[in-house]
């Protein structure tokens, strides 16, 4: 892409200390590695899909990108300024603080029932922008919410006298009050109906177009995905395994992983090809994971011996994807072809 990114990140690291060490019974520290070397960057404009298991990472990685939580280890950098020493304390207090806003997955949990909308909406306005009056709050306010087409009515209403898709809307609005260059979205449409979740796809489309708004879609919706993003970067255990164009990685996956999920994927189409992969085993724990082993080894439908004595590094095929495995460049079987019919193609949500 010609653009710099808004949003790049080097080898991020996020561990939760369990136990720690004990220089006594020379125990090791115990830690929980959520986010493991993980590298991305996001670009102006652009939607990009994070996508796995629920527990693989996603919740926390968004976390770290949007500065809630610090990270152990890494780089971080925000129009090419490295912020990475910087406190989340300090991010919150900082100009940069506006232009990375988070939509929460929850929009009824995320909402403060003693707020009116008008107040929810305006709050962050409040804390980051500090406008000069109140004339120019409820400007911006409206402004806000038409963005979202939330009706002006509903700005003197509590959360609880809204819809489920009309809270969204208002996550929505108070994100882009402060007028930010990425929207961080985790999972926004996991409690809506299916129905409001395609409103709701085409207002954050919208969006993206209209204003050049940034897009970190968090979610475990493969299809959703796939309709929403240009890249989509594949988790498992804390780490990235396969990371590229929303098409090829579709239609030709090369990591087994992304192969089992897009297996899982239901169609209802007559005839199209759905050979499931499953990932038998148990999957090795994010507590201290060993170095010198493949994270899915246990589980994958294609593991070597190599794949238990040297964990595979992330690297770069010929299409420019990135993936973390050993033999991704051969072909694949019959049983892990891809999941996706070529011939099915999404619609355009606009």
């Amino acid at each position: 892409m010609s653009q710099s990114p808004i949003l790049c990140v080097e080898n991020l690291k996020k561990h939760f200390v369990l136990k720690h060490s004990n220089a006594l019974t020379g125990r090791e520290p115990v830690k929980l590695h959520a986010v493991d070397d993980v590298s991305l960057s996001i670009h102006p404009g652009e939607a990009l899909g994070l996508v796995g298991e629920s527990g693989c990472g996603k919740s926390t990685l968004s976390r770290l990108l949007c500065r809630l939580v610090d990270a152990t280890s890494g780089k971080l950098f925000v129009d090419g300024r490295d912020i990475s020493a910087m406190s989340a304390a300090a991010f919150s207090k900082s100009p940069l603080r506006s232009d990375i806003q988070m939509v929460f997955q929850d929009p009824t949990e995320s909402l403060n029932p003693r707020f009116s909308i008008f107040d929810l909406i305006a709050d962050p306005l409040r804390q980051l922008k500090r406008p000069k009056n109140r004339a120019e709050v409820q400007a911006r306010v409206e402004a806000a919410a038409r963005s979202v087409n939330l009706p002006l009515e509903l700005l003197s209403r509590f959360p609880h006298q809204l819809s489920g898709g009309q809270k969204a809307r208002v996550g929505i609005a108070r994100a882009m009050v402060v007028e930010p260059r990425l929207l961080v979205l985790d999972e926004p449409t996991s409690a809506l109906d299916v129905s409001v979740q395609a409103t709701v796809l085409q207002l954050l489309d919208k969006i993206r177009h209209e204003q050049g708004v940034a897009l970190l879609f968090v979610s475990h919706d493969l299809n959703v995905v796939r309709l929403l993003c240009s890249r989509i970067v594949v988790m498992y255990l804390g780490q990235v395994v396969e990371s590229g164009a929303t098409d090829p990685l579709f239609h030709h996956p090369a990591h087994p992983y992304t192969r089992a999920l897009l297996s899982a994927i239901p169609t209802l189409r007559e005839g199209a090809r759905r050979e499931r992969i499953k990932l038998d085993g148990d999957p090795q724990s994010p507590i201290n994971p060993s170095g010198t082993r493949c994270r899915l080894y246990g589980r994958c439908p294609a593991q070597q011996a190599l794949c238990n004595r040297v964990e595979p590094e992330l690297r770069t095929l010929p299409d420019g994807r990135q993936v973390r495995c050993h033999f991704a460049d051969a072909p694949a079987p019959p049983e892990t072809a891809p999941a996706i019919d070529p011939e099915i193609t999404p619609a355009p949500l606009l």
